[in-house]
């Protein structure tokens, strides 16, 4: 009792305050609005206190701004304030002429404080359970519908667009705030009017309610007719230009979504004066399937009296005795069973179909949460002239302020203004979708009419912009890790994406003739590959999906988007041979940082890290990519669940393009990627099945077709399983996820053949390292140098001076000699103004690649193992002959040329004289390591595998292997013949001139006769070294080596004293090392420009060849050797 007395009193109390608090409004408001004015003899008579009276309604009206109940507001419905008042008021001013009075500017705050739209949802959320338990806003909606019927009235947006002109034909010096607030006004104003959404429809409302379901079309026909539509197309177009339209952009943004997101692109393309009749015959054939179904399923005539059908439920059973009933409650002790009795149906179908589908009509269905069909678009009821009128709208808005309007918005957003709000990002990526989804539908259809092109792509060329799609991506990716996801912002970035894709194929396509635009699309694909999120987003939400968590236009959104994704791939790959890269980002571990970063026991960083403390690095790897790796992908039980969800829909496909889709998706899983056991459940088996059953009322196209193709290849691929593996009828109640579909699929593993190539981590050599990134290319050098000098290792950086002074020498010798162009000094290697030769053409194409030779084991080891060394040679462009050798073998290449190796050794000599200043930092914190390169080996063979079992070394083998292999080489060329070829008498007094000459020259410079430029004598090797040098002995090809002919000799004794003299003076480390001789390559050369010797099989041929002894000496001549 106690509890009903506080109840009944504390509800009192509430309807009390409620009472009193519209008890002292309701008088002053309506005495307010008495005061306003009226009609008298049919025209309507202001009164002498009007401005003061609006004024009056405004602060009364912000009573309401801390009140739930929105008592004002209800107060001026019920006075009908609006449109007995204002709208005449304004009709009295603005209607006249008097477009900058303040009462008509006041009539329009007015209305539009009147019209803002409620948000349902949040104030449905901030409602009391208790306090607001009787508030209801059917009356509020109402009273929106009343206002926008009352301001359709003849004249009335004339007259608001009479008040917004004025501030916009003034200069943008001559505006003041005020002008920019009343272009605001009217321009929410008209925001308001679009938004306020009509009634559905309905042939059995009152003539008063349809007028309310055609409001959009009288409201679209009235802008048009007030040119309020051209003044927007005018302030998109400027927004970059004129400061008072910049301000209005994203409101113009939220005009240009509430008007197109109530009709579908592809509607509004079509040509509307033909568009009745296609809805008239898409209704009729609707109807006329609706029908047949009816009739496949219904009784026929001569079944008047009825069907009787008993169903005998396990026939094999012993049938129970008529006398059961008699046996008493004990009848199931004695072993009757009551599952075999018969079962009675009285429905014609139970004759031809199966008898448990007819027990499922009598069945009372589950309720199911319905599926929102979507929550970004709503369906307006337009008229013809109204789609007409949006249709050249949209004409209008792509063919002038498409691009800026864009350029515009993204601006703003990028620099975050106030004024960009979180729903504006959403409808920027819906305007974009739905104008680039009208414009690529309009340009096919005038590709199907002869004429003139108009819908040319240069129309919005904003979308390819690379700023544009990495702020797509964004916010997909945003949208993606929010908690919970934005799905409706998500919807409308994949929408947009799978347009941009389609943009993008149809500029690579062969039917577009420029170069350029074929080269652009190009660099989209590429790019798009390359960053990865768009592969990842096609993916993802697929596998995201939930029925009814997400609506279906997300459904349909996620498998266009797949669709379109995996056939542009297909065709880029097809027409791209190359190989494409992928960039995978992945988190770090969170390490705790210095300033100078982590220093391993080398003194160079392992990873760039910030000078910051604790943070999360982001790691980037790099994965080649290819088009069956990633289809592979698809092959995933989540993505096949979705789109079993999608195909279930089959009979709501309202064009044959949806069936394609779903169709294109399951057989690239079933038959390209071979994961047709993706398929079997027996849930996926009852589809089937209802569509093999459904086959005869399914659309006569190709796709309804290969559907029914494609249903019977995955069912016969079942059945033929099922007789291998017996227990998959136990498996098919029970999911296909973590890769249980395999083994009843045809998928099999890549299996790696005997001498398939690997890949396998190179360990035999130091990492890499690099220069930290901020750093230019001379100051990467300089970084390097200062390493090298900090690890007492100049004579290093001498040893790189002294390699580019000599090819430098060398290919200016070639230069001068091509180009008959003679010095009559001889040029100091020392002189920092050496001459810089621009060569010619041929000359260039003389050029040889300079094999670094390698003068002491010192140098060697450096080279294969100094990690800041090889930086420097990489820094400098050299490059590695052999990667798979024990020893590297380091190449100056011919395409450098003579003027970019002396800017190279001169930034060398200038960072070795005055040392790169570091800030005081050390050289080894500003390098980093790099991921080890990866190496290419095989599989053991046969014959490895025998010699393994015998268990001999590895050095043993690796002779064995090659002697077997030089014998059967050498097989090849030897001929049984005592002939002698040439005139031997002839080369012999050549070579003893050759002899003559360099030992002349070798008594001028100091040297040795005998040694070459490139090499020298052979020095001491030990063991298993002694093998990986000839192992990985490089020089095979000609151009390894840039010295074949006696001029070169001559020129390299001429032009070796500096790098020579400079060896010389520098210690030896081993007094009894000797250096080993430089590979030479095998050579076919005139005889007046051979340097080597012929053997004696070799006696009489024209062409000479350097070769090796199998001692390992290298033969100069006839009677010298090393």
């Amino acid at each position: 009792m106690d509890d009903d007395v506080i109840s009944i009193h504390s509800s009192h109390e509430s309807g009390a305050e409620e009472l009193d608090r519209r008890a002292i409004l309701e008088p002053v408001v309506k005495r307010v609005v008495d005061a306003l004015g009226g009609y008298e003899g049919g025209v309507y008579r202001m009164g002498d206190e009007v401005s003061g009276c609006l004024r009056d309604l405004k602060k009364l009206w912000r009573k309401d701004d801390t009140d739930d109940e929105r008592t004002v507001a209800r107060i001026f419905w019920e006075t009908r304030v609006l449109p007995n008042d204002l709208v005449p008021i304004l009709l009295a001013t603005a209607g006249k002429g008097l477009v900058e009075d303040k009462r008509a500017i006041a009539c329009a705050d007015l209305m539009t404080a009147m019209t803002w739209p409620i948000d349902m949802a949040a104030e449905l959320q901030e409602l009391d359970e208790e306090l607001d338990k009787g508030t209801d806003y059917t009356q509020l909606m109402f009273s929106h519908l009343n206002y926008k019927a009352a301001l359709l009235t003849p004249g009335v947006m004339q007259a608001l667009f009479g008040v917004l002109l004025p501030p916009i034909s003034k200069s943008a010096k001559e505006r003041k705030e005020r002008d920019g607030q009343i272009v605001n006004l009217i321009l929410h104003l008209i925001r308001n009017l679009i938004f306020i959404k009509d009634l559905p429809a309905n042939m059995h409302l009152s003539a008063d309610q349809a007028e309310y379901s055609s409001l959009q079309t009288r409201l679209v026909k009235a802008l048009s007719e007030t040119h309020t539509l051209d003044l927007l197309l005018t302030i998109a177009a400027n927004t970059s230009n004129d400061p008072l339209f910049n301000a209005s952009n994203t409101l113009v943004l939220e005009i240009f979504y509430l008007l197109f997101r109530g009709i579908k692109p592809h509607l509004l393309a079509i040509d509307q004066s033909k568009q009745p009749a296609q809805n008239l015959h898409r209704l009729l054939a609707a109807e006329d399937k609706k029908k047949k179904d009816l009739a496949r399923n219904a009784s026929s005539r001569h079944s008047r009296f009825g069907t009787t059908i008993a169903v005998q439920l396990k026939p094999s059973k012993k049938p129970v005795s008529p006398d059961a009933d008699a046996e008493g409650p004990n009848d199931l002790a004695h072993g009757s069973n009551p599952d075999s009795r018969p079962l009675v149906l009285h429905r014609q179908a139970a004759i031809t179909r199966e008898s448990g589908s007819i027990l499922d009509f009598a069945k009372r269905s589950k309720a199911r949460k319905s599926n929102k069909i979507d929550e970004l678009a709503r369906e307006d009821n337009l008229s013809v002239e109204a789609k007409i009128v949006l249709q050249g709208f949209a004409r209008e808005s792509l063919d002038s302020s498409f691009n800026p309007f864009l350029r515009s918005l993204l601006k703003d957003i990028k620099s975050e203004r106030p004024k960009i709000k979180e729903k504006d990002h959403l409808r920027l990526l819906y305007i974009t979708k739905w104008f680039l989804e009208f414009f690529l539908i309009s340009r096919s259809n005038e590709k199907a009419i002869e004429g003139p092109r108009k819908w040319n792509l240069g129309l919005v060329a904003e979308v390819t912009d690379r700023g544009w799609i990495i702020w797509v991506l964004k916010r997909m990716r945003q949208a993606m890790d929010e908690k919970p996801k934005m799905w409706n912002e998500l919807q409308a970035g994949i929408e947009c994406l799978t347009q941009l894709l389609l943009l993008i194929d149809i500029m690579s396509s062969s039917v577009i003739s420029d170069p350029h635009l074929n080269e652009a699309a190009a660099v989209l694909q590429q790019q798009l590959i390359y960053n990865g999120e768009v592969l990842d987003i096609s993916l993802e939400s697929l596998r995201s999906y939930k029925e009814g968590t997400q609506s279906l236009a997300y459904l349909n959104a996620s498998v266009h988007l797949a669709y379109a994704l995996l056939r542009m791939l297909e065709r880029w790959g097809k027409e791209n041979t190359g190989a494409v890269y992928v960039r995978k980002k992945k988190p770090g571990k969170r390490k705790k940082t210095t300033g100078q970063g982590l220093v391993d026991e080398d003194g160079v960083p392992d990873v760039e890290n910030e000078p910051d403390g604790d943070s999360e690095e982001e790691v980037i790897h790099e994965t080649m990519f290819t088009f069956d790796a990633f289809e592979m992908k698809f092959a995933n039980s989540e993505i096949t669940k979705t789109l079993l969800t999608y195909l279930s829909r089959y009979r709501d496909f309202d064009s044959p393009e949806f069936m394609k889709r779903a169709v294109n998706l399951i057989h690239r899983q079933v038959v390209k990627t071979k994961a047709e056991g993706l398929y079997f459940n027996v849930s996926t088996l009852n589809l089937f099945k209802t569509i093999l059953d459904d086959q005869k009322s399914l659309p006569k196209d190709h796709s309804s077709k290969d559907l029914v193709k494609l249903v019977n290849f995955i069912l016969h691929k079942f059945f033929k399983a099922l007789e291998e593996e017996p227990f998959l009828a136990v498996e098919a109640f029970f999911p296909k996820n973590r890769g249980h579909w395999k083994q009843y699929s045809s998928w099999e593993p890549e299996t790696k053949g005997r001498h398939e190539r690997e890949a396998v981590e190179d360990t035999r050599f130091p990492p890499e390292v690099q220069v930290k990134k901020g750093y230019s290319w001379s100051e990467q050098i300089g970084i390097a140098i200062a390493a090298l000098v900090e690890d007492s290792k100049t004579e290093l950086v001498e040893w790189v001076k002294d390699i580019l002074v000599l090819v430098i020498r060398q290919r200016n010798k070639i230069v001068e000699e091509t180009d008959q162009k003679r010095q009559d000094e001889e040029i100091d290697l020392e002189d920092d103004g050496q001459k810089k030769l621009t060569p010619s053409t041929e000359a260039i194409s003389q050029f040889l690649d300079y094999l670094i030779p390698y003068i002491s084991d010192e140098h060697a080891e450096a080279a294969t193992k100094n990690s800041i060394l090889k930086l420097i040679f990489r820094l400098l462009k050299f490059t590695i002959h052999d990667e798979d050798g024990d020893e590297l073998q380091w190449i100056v290449p011919a395409v450098i040329l003579p003027s970019d190796l002396q800017s190279s050794l001169n930034v060398v000599d200038q960072f070795l004289q005055h040392p790169i200043d570091l800030d005081g930092k050390k050289a080894s914190q500003l390098l980093s390591k790099k991921t080890r390169r990866r190496r290419r080996r095989r599989s053991p063979s046969n014959s490895d595998v025998e010699l393994l079992e015998d268990d001999e070394p590895k050095r043993k083998r690796r002779e064995k292997k090659k002697k077997e292999d030089k014998q059967y080489k050498s097989a090849q060329f030897i001929e049984d013949s005592d002939a002698e070829y040439g005139d031997m008498d002839a080369f012999l007094e050549r070579e003893k001139a050759l002899r003559d000459k360099a030992a002349m020259a070798a008594a001028q410079s100091g040297k040795i006769g005998t040694m070459r430029a490139t090499g020298t004598k052979k020095r001491r090797r030990k063991g298993k070294d002694v093998d990986a040098r000839k192992k990985g002995r490089v020089g095979r090809n000609p151009e390894n080596h840039p010295v074949g002919d006696a001029n070169a000799d001559e020129d390299i004794s001429d032009s070796d004293d500096d790098i020579l003299g400079s060896m010389r003076r520098k210690p030896q480390p081993a007094p009894r090392a000797r250096p080993r001789p430089r590979p030479v390559p095998k050579r076919s050369t005139r005889p007046e420009s051979s340097v080597g010797a012929l053997d004696e099989d070799d006696v009489g041929v024209d062409e000479v060849t350097i070769r090796r002894t199998g001692k390992g000496r290298l033969i100069l001549s006839e009677d010298d050797e090393i």
